[in-house]
């Protein structure tokens, strides 16, 4: 099989599992609370990052790193995952999975726009109006078709969704700057971030878990969407030919969404919903179409 037939494979392999998480979040978080499920998924992904690392031969690789570069292992840990899945899950806590998952889908827009103060790139025309776009996706689903009204369904879950696009976006433009392989990286930035949420846990929280579904839920959030949705992608990346071959499909990923969203959680989608999903689509496809005609 060639190169970007493989490619093609675990990109749809990555998109389908990420269509799932959605779904994920909101029926675990039925058995645990916010912080509860971080930490069993955090342990299960970092589990599964470790084996990942033995299986590929980098284990050396990830001893090897000097002092300072653990410390931004361990700041960039609390970034992604203590922070950023913390506000998260609230969100997806509070807010329906059909609002959660497309307003954190726009952390696109939010890592163009803070480029430009952390990293002094310029702002086009184009990114100015896929933020438009985008964000006008965001109050279609976020009034839930009221518009003119502009009453929110949940201000402050609409407010943690869109903060956590913030932290992921302030994440990935730290984590750039450190020249280190991902998958080791991620686990590092997991394996630091433990102890934390650890104290997080026992301080606002409780370790005992009343139900195996929530263990169970947890696991599947953990190792699929920490783990191994984020190495398929980084394979499918490795082996396409350009990465916008494999980088469109990911577009993909919320409509699906939608589908489990309905039939696994059961709720009722909203004709809002999928207008304001296509507006969200729409503007990160501007914005994605500049970045490559520049």
């Amino acid at each position: 099989m060639r190169d970007q037939n493989k490619a093609y494979l675990y990109a749809f392999a990555t998109v389908l599992l990420w269509s799932t998480v959605a779904s994920a979040f909101k029926i675990t978080l039925r058995y645990l609370d916010p912080l509860q499920l971080l930490l069993y998924a955090s342990l299960a992904s970092t589990s599964t990052l470790a084996l990942t690392v033995i299986i590929q031969g980098k284990l050396r690789l990830a001893l090897s790193y000097s002092k300072q570069q653990y410390l931004k292992s361990l700041l960039l840990g609390l970034l992604n995952p203590c922070l950023y899945y913390v506000i998260l899950f609230k969100a997806y806590d509070l807010l329906p999975a059909q609002e959660a998952q497309p307003l954190n889908y726009t952390w696109a827009i939010t890592l163009s726009l803070l480029s430009i103060p952390l990293l002094k790139q310029r702002i086009r025309l184009q990114e100015i109006l896929a933020g438009f776009v985008c964000y006008a996706g965001v109050l279609v689903i976020s009034t839930r078709g009221n518009v003119l009204d502009f009453r929110l369904s949940d201000p402050l879950g609409v407010t943690l969704a869109l903060a956590s696009t913030i932290v992921w976006a302030l994440y990935w433009i730290y984590n750039a700057r450190h020249n280190r392989d991902a998958v080791v990286g991620l686990f590092l930035n997991f394996t630091f971030a433990m102890p934390s949420i650890f104290i997080l846990c026992l301080l606002f929280s409780d370790f005992r878990v009343s139900s195996l579904y929530g263990l169970m839920g947890a696991a599947y959030v953990g190792v699929v969407e920490m783990g191994i949705a984020f190495v398929f992608w980084l394979i499918a990346l490795r082996l396409s030919e350009t990465t916008a071959r494999v980088a469109n499909l990911i577009f993909i990923s919320p409509f699906v969404s939608l589908f489990f969203i309905h039939f696994l959680v059961g709720e009722e989608i909203l004709p809002s919903t999928p207008i304001g999903l296509v507006l969200i689509v729409v503007g990160l496809l501007i914005q994605r179409t500049g970045k490559r005609s520049k």
